[in-house]
């Protein structure tokens, strides 16, 4: 849980118990997305942030190709042979497992490991989780094998992994901010290129994340269904746009223009890609010239775009919103992750965010019965290994 810091040393204690010999440790960050919501996947823009809470994989390799692993919390070691791969089981494994797969596929050839997983990424929260997961299980796997690690082509494989694999049809951004994130900045990333550059924050603002604590679940759900409304979308335009081959390439304009090719349902979420996608490189021009409040309007406008186009937030999440915005020193809040639930993010005046955190808390609770947890956050770098 957030403040309660994974320990590098006791994880390495825990994996020499079990193993008999000392491991390595491979780190990998969750993530926050500033804006940029559900446009990963539509070849858009984003801006994330990596965070200081992370999963560590402590690891060893192998004299076979069996990678055994173990996450702390999940109880009992699940194994997967890299020469005979069994089927997902439904389970934790899944993401670890997959990533070796991926990256067998890849053409990289790795060696069985022992590996012990931990972390301290509150689950279900729309901060990655699982990514932190993938790159962290990924980076090690390579490098028990002795090969090097291209951070792009990590991403890439964690991405196929939960996309294949664990059947969840998400972007790149989550295991891209992982693999690359850079401390004390936002990155945007272009998801098409895959190129990406930092964006810094004013000084006198802090980044505040409230954990809503109502989990979302939308593997294979309800975030894939509006990956397929998307692709239908696109589908729908070409004949009256041209060769578009995603979302990316609709403007807000464009889609106005030939929106009547589309049922309502499926106009919206296109309407909600095409003008977040806008707002991503509104908001980097607004930070770069130090405009706090603009970032924060475009940051309000994304919720609402969310809340009434993509429909994919909740009555308690719209409250940590609505509770946030009326903050004297809150220049703008939004749901962060995939949906349904998790986390909101919020850009606060510096001096007050304590003061900040504190009434959002309290607004909260008298709102709904329910404790967050809020915490401020200052942007990490990605992953790495961790000396112990």
């Amino acid at each position: 849980m957030p403040g309660e810091r994974v320990d590098a040393r006791e994880l390495a204690g825990r994996f020499f118990a079990a193993h008999g010999r000392p491991p390595r440790i491979s780190r990998a960050p969750g993530r926050v997305n500033l804006i940029g919501e559900h446009t990963d996947y539509n070849d858009g823009f984003v801006m994330p942030a990596a965070l200081r809470f992370r999963a560590l994989t402590a690891w060893a390799p192998r004299a076979d190709r069996i990678v055994a692993a173990r996450s702390e919390g999940h109880g009992g070691e699940r194994r997967l042979d890299l020469d005979a791969p069994a089927p997902a089981r439904g389970d934790w494994s899944d993401y670890a497992f997959g990533v070796a797969l991926a990256l067998e596929k890849a053409g990289h050839r790795l060696v069985g490991a022992d590996l012990e997983i931990s972390g301290d990424v509150p689950a279900g929260a729309g901060l990655s989780s699982s990514a932190a997961l993938e790159v962290s299980v990924g980076h090690a796997l390579l490098s028990a094998a002795g090969l090097p690690v291209d951070k792009i082509a990590l991403a890439k494989a964690c991405q196929r992994a939960e996309n294949d694999y664990v059947g969840m049809r998400c972007g790149i951004m989550d295991q891209y901010v992982s693999c690359r994130g850079v401390a004390g900045a936002a990155l945007l990333i272009d998801c098409r290129s895959l190129e990406a550059r930092p964006v810094a924050l004013p000084a006198d603002v802090r980044i505040v994340v409230a954990n809503s604590m109502v989990k979302h679940a939308h593997a294979g759900g309800e975030y894939n269904s509006r990956r397929e409304a998307c692709e239908e979308g696109v589908r729908r335009l070409r004949p009256r746009l041209g060769p578009i081959a995603a979302l990316r390439d609709v403007s807000p304009q464009a889609l106005e223009s030939a929106g009547d090719a589309l049922d309502e349902v499926v106009r919206r979420r296109c309407r909600h890609v095409a003008t977040e996608n806008a707002r991503v490189l509104a908001t980097e021009a607004a930070l770069a010239r130090g405009d706090a409040a603009q970032a924060g309007r475009l940051m309000a406008a994304s919720h609402a775009s969310m809340r009434d186009d993509y429909e994919i937030t909740c009555p308690e999440i719209d409250a940590l919103v609505e509770v946030a915005a009326s903050l004297p020193g809150v220049f703008g809040s939004r749901m962060t992750g995939g949906g349904f639930g998790g986390c909101t993010v919020s850009l606060v005046e510096a001096a007050r965010a304590d003061e900040i955190m504190a009434r959002i808390a309290e607004g909260y609770r008298a709102r709904t019965g329910i404790d967050a947890t809020i915490f401020a956050c200052t942007p990490a770098d990605g992953v790495g290994e961790v000396p112990v």
